[in-house]
């Protein structure tokens, strides 16, 4: 029985030796990675102005399923503009395409105008208005809703 446990203990330390050296974690021979701290980038913005949050509201250019006028149009995405460079101290619009299938199975696209402003800071107030506004644009343009995107996430504002 001695000489049964002096062979396991001998078995046993060699099944130990051998996965620390084929190990490349417990092997002394392989070297190493060397750990990096992720550190951020020196770049010529660093220490400059910005700011963290963007706020967007889709325009439509339809009333309900109807065409509206490019200058109806053109009214809403400055009014846009207006109410969010006085919330936010500046706005652009972008041009775009928006699309749906309808319930028959339809493509359904439509020129959209997407507002948008950068803010340093955003809270719930500013947050409430934007929701308000987009409110007044389904109510008189009859739609079933308006996007809002915050950060990245978009909100069908009903």
């Amino acid at each position: 029985m001695v000489k049964n446990k002096k062979i396991f203990s001998l078995f046993a330390f060699v099944v130990v030796v051998a996965f620390v050296y084929i190990s490349p974690i417990g092997n002394p021979l392989v070297p190493k990675p060397k750990v990096i701290e992720a550190q951020s980038p020196s770049n010529a913005l660093e220490g400059e102005f910005h700011l963290d949050n963007v706020v967007k509201i889709y325009i439509p250019s339809t009333n309900g399923n109807e065409h509206i006028t490019k200058e109806e149009h053109d009214s809403w995405v400055d009014k846009s503009m207006t109410k969010f460079s006085k919330m936010f101290g500046g706005a652009t619009a972008v041009d775009g395409k928006g699309a749906w299938v309808d319930d028959n199975d339809n493509l359904i696209k439509e020129d959209v105008t997407i507002v948008y402003s950068f803010a340093q800071k955003l809270n719930n107030s500013s947050i409430d208005q934007v929701v308000q506004y987009a409110k007044e644009v389904k109510e008189t343009l009859h739609q079933s809703s308006v996007s809002v995107e915050v950060n990245g996430k978009m909100y069908f504002v009903e």
